[in-house]
């Protein structure tokens, strides 16, 4: 297997080729694998920075990325992280979450970070300094809890 090539990019810089790809992949996970029929085109994603490891022609994870006053007021914002699952258990998800973080400390003047994570992936996020606040609550019938990261 080839060594992951990672892509950050504006929405503006994705070839259609690219945004389909991302698109196709965020339905495989989150509407076919969890069953979790939402609207995934937010009209955000032209907003975003869109960060992602490719192998052999593929995007094997992705994530995108928001200056604050997109998603929440006081923070910046991580959302749509994604592991395709055949390159599941290969790290690459700690890869993506640090390039996803140092490059919000690197090209937003607000680098505190709020995130809506998954309840089993919270100790993931915890190892990034992602620390709970607030209650759990549903979001697309699953459950979700809001987390933060202080710069």
């Amino acid at each position: 297997m080839s060594l992951p090539i990672w892509k950050i990019k504006s929405f503006e810089e994705l070839s259609v080729e690219e945004l389909y790809q991302i698109i196709r992949l965020r339905i495989e996970v989150f509407i076919i694998e969890q069953n979790t029929p939402y609207q995934d085109c937010d009209d955000t994603d032209q907003k975003a920075l869109h960060i992602w490891a490719e192998i052999d022609g593929e995007i094997a994870v992705y994530a995108r990325i928001f200056d604050r006053n997109i998603k929440y007021k006081d923070a910046a914002s991580i959302g749509r992280v994604i592991t395709r699952e055949k390159y599941r258990k290969r790290s690459l998800a700690n890869v993506l979450m640090t390039l996803s973080i140092e490059t919000i400390l690197n090209r937003y003047t607000q680098p505190d970070i709020r995130i809506s994570a998954q309840n089993y992936l919270l100790n993931f996020y915890g190892k990034f300094g992602f620390v709970p606040v607030g209650e759990t609550y549903l979001e697309d019938n699953l459950s979700h809890t809001e987390m933060f990261r202080k710069a």
